[in-house]
């Protein structure tokens, strides 16, 4: 088993081989607005396994985004069916996202900053081009309420445009058809005159700047503000009335037409459930239906997914995507994983779910996080382009494209509207990695004959490997941490192994009380019981969770000792379940094993069955060089037993090479990270 690494720190600590550095969750944007909300509302969890949360002192300034709502009920609902007599079913008549939803999304071209006319002109060309082929949502990502000044970015306070009510409305130097109170009420009306469908990118919660303020609560059955036994709820309250300011929200967003709602900030490492429930009940009771979609889903496991499939349509199973091979590299596990549980086109809110790879970042970009829009091209070669848009096809996720329309080239336009792909995307079936792969890296190929030998994927060997990571208070796993003396003045907080690893020694970290100065009375009340953690009982560097950004699809969860300071960072709390709780995130820390592929694990496939009866076979190359990757007509009916493969026509689509009949092995040369996608036709 390998240790854990020593090494880097960031730039500039001069530590490099003084403290250890463990690959730990880096916080995205969603943890850093959770954990502001927290700590601006002064809110602290009232038991550190299920992140429910309570007030407990004044709010302290922070952040600018919405936070941890207490839960309701947890437990799954059915999914809804749309009767002949339910409201829904008068509007629309077929299943809800019966196939992988499909259109665009200003996030990867314009990051926050899109306006009201860059929006409209991208959404014409969607109506114009890609429209026909299935492209039939225009979506708004987030901070559509922020003003665009000088100071305003993506994670600064104060700038942000809310009603009396604490909501969110459109900033109206950017949405000039928002003023007036009409919020999004006029683009949506001017993209459904389009033929499209119309959506927007929502945060978690309520505002800090409307908790800050401390709006009432709209009651939409009464117009006014929200009152029960006698008192007026406030956003101070929410924590205590947050149905009653949800229903206020969710209510206003079909006033404006909306069709598709993403909500941030609700899955994977940031898993809230009870408002995913609120949320999915609002919308199922509308008198319009919407679809509603999760992001993202750093983390998010098939186990997780099974608790919100059937409330939703469409909910994120990764980090952000970007364009850089790692990104999509680190699809193909997460992929495999979710076809494996049978989470594909599952039961949602009024109609079907699917697991969500991320939007598309292909054609004209932007950076995250900046306040540029579109200035550059994909960095992703034509072949990973293919290998993204065939393996997001293959997995039947949602389509979401993210380049700016107004600079689309031919390239993308003939890869995103591929009809193969679209095809196999919204019709294909017995969706699933294939494992029975062979190449020339590790077998000797052979033109002919059936003598190949096969070697499955999952048998490949591995080593084991420990990581230091965040993990949800939830898991179970995430309990293991304990107390350890090392002596009568110093203790150090250590990682107790399952059973099977018992006789490694246990990973410790040594604890001190946190940073105080005397004049900080504030501070000190608020970390009351939180410790500093060491690496190694080393005075000044202490364990920080670090990020303040997003968490990307490749990126390994990473952390690093930095100078200690009084900051929510690095502050631990030890809990009596055994649980390790960032006073940030509101994470827990955990130490987990990982398996890296030391076998041929540099080639994928994938195989579906269509809708015809044909049979898409996909080579994937994740190797820098070129490679020929291979199977056989036997294990092919390992897949699927039923078609007889020795009667079968084969034809490449990306080089339109026709292969003819399929004799005893299929063999393809594959450029580095590049695809070969095969259509089997069988008689």
């Amino acid at each position: 088993m390998e240790a854990l690494a020593e090494g880097e720190l960031e730039s500039g600590t001069g530590l490099n081989q003084e403290v250890v550095v463990a690959e730990v969750h880096m916080l995205t944007t969603c943890t850093i607005i959770k954990l502001m909300y927290l700590r601006r509302l002064g809110l602290q969890s009232s038991s550190s396994a299920n992140g429910f949360i309570r007030h407990s002192q004044p709010p302290v300034a922070s952040s600018s985004y919405a936070g941890h709502l207490p839960a309701t009920s947890s437990a799954r609902r059915r999914p809804p069916t749309a009767s002949i007599n339910s409201p829904v079913s008068r509007v629309l008549s077929e299943i809800h996202a019966s196939i992988p939803p499909r259109g665009w999304n200003s996030y990867d071209s314009f990051c926050w900053t899109i306006s009201e006319d860059e929006f409209l002109q991208n959404a014409q060309l969607i109506s114009q081009k890609l429209h026909a082929h299935g492209y039939e949502y225009a979506v708004v990502d987030y901070l559509w309420y922020r003003k665009l000044v000088h100071g305003a970015y993506v994670d600064s306070l104060g700038f942000d445009v809310i009603d009396e009510w604490g909501r969110m409305s459109p900033d109206p130097r950017r949405w000039p058809s928002s003023k007036g109170g009409k919020g999004f009420k006029e683009v949506a009306k001017k993209v459904h005159d389009m033929g499209l469908k119309f959506g927007f990118h929502i945060m978690r919660g309520i505002s800090t700047q409307a908790v800050n303020a401390n709006t009432p609560i709209l009651d939409i059955t009464t117009g006014k503000a929200y009152t029960e036994a006698g008192k007026v709820w406030h956003a101070k309250d929410i924590g205590l009335k947050e149905r009653a300011f949800l229903k206020s929200l969710y209510h206003q967003y079909a006033e404006w037409d909306v069709d598709f709602l993403k909500h941030d900030c609700v899955f994977g490492d940031d898993f809230e459930l009870s408002e995913i429930t609120i949320v999915s009940e609002i919308l199922e009771g509308l008198n319009r239906p919407i679809l509603y979609s999760l992001s993202p889903g750093t983390s998010a496991t098939p186990v997780m997914a099974q608790q919100v499939s059937t409330l939703v349509n469409m909910y994120r199973v990764t980090g952000d995507d970007w364009d850089n091979w790692g990104d999509v590299a680190a699809h193909f596990d997460v992929s495999r994983d979710f076809a494996a549980a049978s989470m594909i086109g599952g039961g949602g809110l009024l109609g079907n779910s699917w697991p969500d790879l991320d939007m598309l970042p292909l054609g004209w970009l932007t950076d995250p996080g900046v306040n540029v829009g579109p200035h550059r091209l994909s960095r992703l070669t034509l072949d990973e382009q293919k290998t993204q848009m065939t393996l997001w096809s293959m997995a039947r996720s949602p389509l979401m494209f993210g380049g700016d329309m107004r600079k689309l080239d031919d390239a993308t336009y003939r890869l995103i509207t591929n009809p193969t792909l679209l095809e196999i995307n919204s019709f294909s079936s017995n969706n699933k990695e294939f494992p029975y792969i062979t190449n020339t890296a590790e077998f000797q190929f052979l033109k002919q004959g059936p003598h190949f030998q096969t070697r499955s994927l999952k048998d490949t060997g591995a080593s084991e490997k420990l990581i230091l990571g965040l993990s949800s208070c939830h898991d179970s796993k995430a309990k293991g941490w304990f107390v350890k003396a090392v002596d009568a003045d110093l203790e150090q907080v250590c990682w107790r192994w399952p059973s099977r690893t018992k006789n490694f020694e246990p990973f410790c970290l040594y604890k001190s009380d946190p940073l105080l100065q005397s004049d900080e009375v504030t501070y000190r009340e608020k970390y009351r019981g939180k410790l500093h953690l060491h690496a190694r009982n080393r005075d000044g560097f202490c364990f920080d969770t670090s990020s303040k950004r997003k968490l990307t699809s490749k990126e390994h969860k990473r952390a690093s000792f930095f100078p200690c300071r009084p900051d929510a960072n690095q502050m631990w709390e030890l809990n009596s379940n055994g649980t390790l709780v960032n006073s940030y995130s509101g994470s827990c820390a955990s130490i987990k094993e990982t398996k890296a592929n030391v076998g041929p694990g540099g080639v994928r496939s994938w195989i579906a069955t269509g809708k015809k009866g044909e049979v898409y076979l996909a080579y994937f190359n994740l190797n820098t060089s070129k490679t020929i990757i291979s199977t056989t007509i036997s294990n092919l009916s390992k897949a699927f037993p039923m078609i007889n493969f020795g009667s079968c026509s084969c034809k490449e689509v990306w080089s339109g090479k026709d292969y003819g009949s399929l004799q005893h092995s299929l063999s393809a040369s594959v450029e580095s990270h590049g695809v070969a996608l095969f259509i089997l036709t069988c008689t």
